[in-house]
């Protein structure tokens, strides 16, 4: 995985786990208050239902009141009051019923078939005894008790909440219920609705992370995209610099091929010519040829020490035989015959375990520094030193020239493509270049490190 894309995944990757642990977090949070809200909206539910079951049977108690109230004991008082309970009744499933204290049930308005029954031992589903929990409950002075009854409406058994009272002194148990799968139909539409809100929640925070996660990728590509032509751009103009270069370079050693070995070589010709002339037409004087040969083999020598000079600027030979230092030594010594300048070489610590290619970089660059102080530095002193360390070699090269500015001549489109190409050697091998230039001279100083 390349370094950008490793950035990208590392950049998504917290985004991620960030809005995963905010959807674990908001999701238990959202159980908890549903929860607590499903068991307040239950506790109210059932709340309001037992108040209104109490408020039926004392309207049923009322109902019969004027009976129960005078005194009488008899069958048709009775009667007539059973009468009057069964005609009330609420809703489809609201009713209320009878039962004597022994458990024998005397009105049911919606199940007659169990009317003159005795159900005190009757369990529902789950086993429970029902009716002697219904008349346990009126004799302890009324209260509410849950079951489970059929319903006449469905005809399926349901919970129930009974209300129940004692109507002592005729030895009945008077009740009324509400069934409560109504209730749990309720809680379940508000549970359903509070599931999809934390569905809903957890789809934003989802839809948020992968947008989140595309603008992030999509940033790395745009990005990636830009430096992908900022680097070709840099490239087009790298080679374009190189192919410039090299055009220069070949016109430097055509130059000097054509001014100086060239034109050697056609005066060495020229009396070569004249002496083989001088030996043919004074055969008996051979002396006079000799001052021809003499001029051209003193030329020769001058036109070896010219191949010796370009061949040295190309790839010096002490650079590879006896190492840098000996190298930058000679150089400043050249430096220092063909201009006049003052010019001194020190050379502290070793620069052995340079890389080859770190070698020719510090020399070219000491060559265009002196080159640079011959053309416009006005100097009357150089100094070259190069100190190798553990960890880096430096070259300091320093002048008491004129100095320049060095901020203008880097920002100049046509000028200073020498200090651009020397800080283009070191940039490229992880080196770093320092230039300091004022009315009282310049320093320039490049370290690379060791490898």
């Amino acid at each position: 995985m390349k370094l950008r894309q490793k950035i990208i995944v590392l950049a998504i990757a917290p985004l991620i786990a960030a809005l995963a642990a905010i959807a674990l977090a908001v999701q238990f949070q959202a159980k908890i208050l549903a929860e607590q809200q499903r068991a307040t909206v239950e506790a109210a539910y059932h709340a309001s239902k037992e108040a209104e079951l109490k408020h039926y049977v004392v309207l049923a108690t009322r109902s019969i009141a004027h009976l129960y109230d005078s005194g009488r004991d008899d069958a048709a008082a009775q009667k007539e009051a059973i009468a009057i309970l069964a005609k009330l009744d609420y809703g489809d499933d609201g009713y209320f019923y009878l039962y004597k204290l022994d458990g024998k049930n005397l009105m049911h308005p919606r199940q007659p078939e169990l009317v003159g029954r005795n159900l005190w031992e009757m369990r529902d589903t789950s086993g429970s005894l029902t009716i002697q929990r219904l008349i346990a409950k009126a004799k302890a002075g009324g209260g509410y008790v849950r079951y489970l009854w059929e319903k006449p409406s469905s005809g399926k058994v349901a919970p129930k909440l009974g209300y129940v009272v004692a109507l002592e002194r005729w030895g009945w148990m008077l009740g009324t219920g509400i069934y409560l799968d109504d209730v749990d139909a309720a809680l379940a539409k508000i549970d359903a609705q509070i599931s999809g809100n934390i569905r809903s929640t957890m789809y934003w925070i989802a839809a948020i992370a992968i947008a989140g996660a595309l603008a992030i990728a999509l940033s790395g590509l745009a990005l990636n995209i830009s430096e992908n032509r900022v680097a070709d751009a840099k490239l087009r103009v790298l080679a374009q610099r190189v192919v410039r270069s090299q055009e220069e370079e070949r016109a430097r050693l055509s130059r000097d091929l054509h001014d100086g070995i060239s034109q050697w070589l056609v005066s060495i010709k020229l009396q070569v010519e004249s002496g083989i002339a001088k030996l043919i037409a004074h055969a008996n004087q051979p002396e006079l040829a000799r001052a021809s040969f003499d001029r051209a083999a003193g030329q020769l020598n001058d036109v070896l020490g010219e191949v010796r000079r370009i061949s040295h600027d190309l790839r010096p030979a002490l650079l590879d035989d006896l190492g840098l230092a000996a190298a930058l030594d000679h150089l400043t010594r050249e430096f220092s015959e063909h201009t006049g300048v003052t010019a001194s070489f020190v050379a502290e610590g070793t620069t052995d375990g340079l890389s080859d290619v770190a070698n020719t970089v510090l020399f070219r660059i000491a060559q265009e520094t002196l080159t640079n102080i011959k053309r416009h530095a006005n100097a009357s002193l150089v100094q070259v030193c190069v100190t190798g360390g553990k960890a880096a070699v430096c070259l300091m090269i320093s002048d008491n020239g004129i100095g320049f500015d060095v901020a203008g001549i880097a920002q100049h489109p046509k000028r200073g493509i020498g200090l651009r190409n020397m800080h283009e050697r070191v940039n490229a091998i992880g080196g770093s270049l320092e230039l300091i230039s004022s009315a009282e001279g310049t320093q320039m100083t490049a370290t690379l490190p060791r490898t």
